[in-house]
């Protein structure tokens, strides 16, 4: 298990290959021990394997107002006109840096793109 979280830390995230400069021991240990002792590493899995089996369907149209923020070292990074088809985009950004778990790796660049996300969003008033 931990070599598991370790591997895919190191290769998901914006560390160019030392996984210690962006996540420390206590943090990686925590992880892997609450996917071990809970036996809850199949929920992690799991999207990845219903895409792959063809087990979930294609979306038609969120209408939503909807926010990406793409981190260049994420495992994908679809061009604006792809989400555009499928998603009511309203917003989207392309980080200078973070990867796979940028909540994780850069919460401050997160935090603040969600935040200006949510303010340009026209507020209902109370009543």
């Amino acid at each position: 298990m931990l070599s598991r979280i370790l591997e895919k830390h190191r290769s998901w995230s914006d560390c160019g290959g030392d996984v210690s400069s962006r996540f420390s021991d206590d943090y990686l240990l925590t992880l892997a021990s609450a996917y071990w002792f809970t036996n809850s590493i199949g929920t992690s899995f799991r999207p990845y394997y219903e895409h792959a089996a063809g087990l979930t369907s294609r979306i038609a149209r969120v209408e939503v107002p909807t926010a990406v923020t793409l981190f260049p070292h994420d495992l994908a990074s679809p061009p604006r006109s792809w989400i555009e088809r499928t998603y009511n985009l309203v917003r989207y950004t392309r980080m200078p840096r973070g990867g796979h778990f940028a909540p994780h790796e850069e919460p401050a660049l997160l935090a603040d793109d969600i935040a200006a996300f949510a303010g340009a969003l026209p507020h209902a008033s109370p009543g």
